[in-house]
């Protein structure tokens, strides 16, 4: 809150302006989706306000990267099979530990 200002006053204050605050409770998992991975936060502290109408989330609490895993598409797969003389399931485990990157993971398996 603001220092100085009484809790009530803040209240009134944010009701004249049509604001409504409200912490959601018993949050175990807020988890944010990104393209390179998730952003998760356990026992997070979300507060919802509805300001003219349009409702904001804040998250509080400390967040923890899962960094996401490649999709590796069957073709890339194949590919790497026959270039690299393996079996699909070792060339997709190459591609995977190369995060999908076809001449990485065709290098590994030529080694």
């Amino acid at each position: 809150m603001i220092p100085g200002v009484n809790p009530k006053q803040m209240k009134q204050m944010m009701k004249k302006l049509g604001m409504k605050m409200d912490t959601i409770e018993d949050v175990e998992r807020v988890v944010v989706y990104t393209k390179s991975g998730n952003y998760v936060f356990d026992n997070a502290e979300v507060v919802a306000t509805v300001m003219q109408g349009m409702t904001t989330y804040q998250i509080n609490g400390e967040p923890r990267f899962e960094e996401a895993e490649a999709v590796i598409p069957e073709d890339d797969v194949k590919l790497v099979a026959e270039q690299a003389g393996v079996s699909e399931d070792e060339a997709k485990a190459a591609l995977t530990e190369a995060k999908g990157d076809i001449a990485e993971a065709i290098l590994k398996l030529s080694e």
